[in-house]
């Protein structure tokens, strides 16, 4: 096998054991299990677009052609190829009707509300920074028409779509009540789906009702929860922005321009619009903060999800032995460990120096699993489960934190759970299992690390579910049912928001879409061209929110 690359972290079968003064260890967000799809009685389903992120068409209502289905949500779209023209019409065509008298009505055919909606060009209230309607009534068309498309829709991910899209057109109009009603639903669908922009957009778009109702706590943990790396960074700019004017509702300034300054960052001053909205929240910032100052201080990532900050390991240098401090450095636990793991999921694996085994205890030092009945090799918990290892040499297996063996032993090598899977080897291949111990990838490949566009890498999945594995050097992509996107056949494979970037042996990238078809050519020096040349491909979709 390969050697990983200099970039891929330490396996998680020896997780970070603190024997030498502590580095800064990040800690990690879990991703929920995907919840069952959800079953909806509704009539059955006409061809719906796929799920889709409306791209930004011009509008045309009088004879319009029927418009085409909705691109897919924030995934790049090949450009159409040429038309041909059409020949020449004969010279024995019969003359054309005469026109209709002026005050004849002509005939109207409404355009798709997803296209109409994305059309609309918001007019931004310079003092409370929320969207308003420049018509009103052409709203409420959009509204009707949205509602006409949910009637003859069955499948999860478009109700999400068209529930979270008919929210944002009800807040606008100032339906409050409807809009978070037909949000909660649509998060409710789009989690059912187990799809990372999907549930992202849901929970932006929910967000940003309850912002409107003044309900900011849950209103800013949705914001937090649904910004994550492996988004877009169209869509993560406008969730910070977006968070931003929540900020600036509370009267947390300062906090609000960090949101500001972030949107601004992620488009790297490409987005005009942005940068007029951005000026005119600035504005607003300034006029508030020459009247009542700045606010309080921002806010840590933890304290808006409302999860409790855990203690973190601290070095006694004349005892020479491990202790935890909490978020102000004050002693919370003595330093009598030779070693100790920093706190996941409110438990830490320590050792003390006259054992040879491991305990877990909890955020008061008391015991959860004794030494006496520990393991000489441990791995942090995550999603509720760690991996142990009697030896510390293998037959790894998963327990909870009673210490009951949920996944028994027979592994040679672990990795911590992502996502409901865990990227596991035996006899010498690498796969994947559930939670419930279940094999969801055969332990067949050489290697499963999956390399991210913005230089990171996972072991395992991604948070939307795939992985990069690897057969003889050559790599490819499996999702988290097991099913192959991309036969091994790249010597590289790097997974990009919405594609994944491949490169041949001559050293040339191109880039494939999430079904794994082509989409851009084997014909750039570099990553960073095709990552520019999916931007073209994007550069006419933007989030609603």
């Amino acid at each position: 096998m390969s050697a990983p690359p200099a970039q891929v972290p330490a396996p998680v079968s020896a997780p970070p054991v603190f024997s030498a003064p502590p580095a800064q260890v990040p800690a990690s967000a879990a991703q929920p299990v995907s919840a069952p799809p959800v079953q909806v009685s509704a009539p059955p389903a006409t061809a719906t677009p796929a799920d889709s992120e409306p791209r930004t068409p011009s509008l045309t209502l009088v004879s319009a052609p029927p418009a085409p289905a909705t691109p897919a949500e924030g995934e790049p779209q090949p450009a159409a190829p040429a038309q041909v023209s059409a020949p020449p019409a004969p010279v024995s065509a019969p003359p054309a009707p005469a026109a209709a008298p002026e005050d004849e009505p002509r005939e109207v055919r409404p355009v798709d509300p997803e296209q109409a909606l994305a059309a609309i060009r918001w007019r931004l209230h310079p003092e409370k920074l929320r969207e308003e309607a420049p018509d009103p009534e052409a709203l409420r068309e959009v509204r009707d028409g949205l509602t006409t498309k949910l009637n003859s829709t069955l499948d999860n991910r478009n109700r999400a779509r068209l529930l979270s899209l008919r929210s944002v057109a009800a807040r606008i109009l100032g339906d409050l009540d409807d809009a978070v009603a037909d949000a909660r639903l649509a998060l409710t669908y789009a989690e059912a789906t187990g799809e990372l922009r999907r549930t992202a957009l849901a929970r932006a778009r929910l967000a940003e009702v309850l912002r409107w109702r003044g309900e900011y706590a849950e209103a800013d943990r949705l914001f937090a929860e649904a910004n994550s790396p492996e988004l877009p960074d169209r869509l993560r700019s406008a969730l910070h922005e977006h968070a931003g004017r929540s900020c600036y509702d509370q009267g947390r300034l300062t906090e609000a321009c960090l949101h500001f300054e972030r949107a601004l960052d992620l488009r790297k001053g490409e987005d005009a619009e942005l940068s007029e909205r951005t000026a005119v929240a600035l504005d607003a910032v300034a006029a508030r903060a020459a009247a009542g100052g700045f606010g309080p201080k921002p806010r840590t990532r933890e304290a808006i999800l409302g999860e409790e900050r855990q203690p973190v390991p601290t070095f006694d240098e004349e005892q020479q032995l491990w202790g935890y401090a909490d978020a102000e450095g004050e002693l919370v636990i003595d330093h009598r460990y030779a070693e100790a793991q920093p706190f996941r999921e409110g438990m830490a694996w320590v050792r003390r120096p006259e054992a040879a085994r491991w305990a877990l205890i909890d955020t008061t030092g008391a015991a959860l699993i004794e030494a006496n009945n520990g393991y000489r090799g441990v791995g942090s918990f995550s999603e509720g489960l760690a991996w142990v290892s009697m030896d510390g040499k293998g037959r790894w297996m998963a327990v909870d934190p009673t210490n009951i063996v949920r996944i028994p032993p027979g592994y040679e090598d672990v990795r911590p759970f992502r996502g409901g899977l865990a990227a596991v080897r035996q006899a010498g291949g690498w796969g994947a299992v559930d939670r419930t111990g279940q094999v969801v990838v055969p332990t067949r490949y050489h290697g499963l690390i999956t390399a991210l566009a913005d230089g990171r890498y996972v072991d395992g999945f991604t948070e939307d579910g795939l992985a990069v594995v690897e057969v003889a050097g050559r790599r490819g992509v499996v999702d988290r049912t097991g099913l192959v996107l991309v036969e091994p056949a790249y010597p590289a494979v790097v997974v990009h928001p919405v594609a994944f970037l491949v490169r041949d042996e001559s050293g040339r990238w191109g880039a494939l879409d999430r079904r794994g078809e082509p989409l851009i050519g084997l014909a750039h020096p570099s990553r960073a061209a095709v990552v520019a040349e999916i931007d073209n491909l994007l550069a006419d979709t933007s989030p609603v929110l």
